[in-house]
């Protein structure tokens, strides 16, 4: 199976458009000290995503970028706890985000609803980028 994302393109194409929906991290859009190679590809997603979505959109696809802040997630509990509490302490909503607020959003972006925006940052993180 092609994981590429070249792959999805041409049965997109067939079908008349579809959504496609990157997620990323707001470390991409702030430098975050010590995570200098993630940061690094957080903001590579973005630029290329930007890049897709003009590219793809003559032919009905949109491209669109979910940038979470510190969710909490079973990856996140492999982190030492006082780097998740620095996480949650920066975040001026106070908490983590949970997994069903970034999915309600996906949702949403991937749903007809959304059909008129592509090539956009749709930013879910609890302030943390203000």
């Amino acid at each position: 199976m092609d994981l590429h994302p070249r792959a999805v393109v041409e049965p997109m194409k067939k079908v008349g458009g579809g959504s496609i929906i990157n997620v990323a991290s707001v470390a991409g859009m702030r430098g975050t000290s010590t995570l200098f190679a993630y940061t690094a590809t957080k903001c590579a997603v973005g630029g290329m995503w930007k890049s897709a979505a003009h590219e793809l959109a003559r032919f009905g696809i949109r491209v669109k970028c979910v940038i979470p802040g510190f969710i909490d997630t079973p990856f996140n509990h492999n982190t030492p706890v006082r780097m998740n509490e620095l996480l949650v302490k920066s975040t001026p909503l106070r908490r983590a985000g949970e997994p069903a607020e970034l999915a309600g959003r996906v949702l949403f972006l991937a749903a007809h609803k959304a059909s008129f925006a592509t090539g956009t940052d749709f930013v879910i993180d609890g302030g943390m980028s203000i």
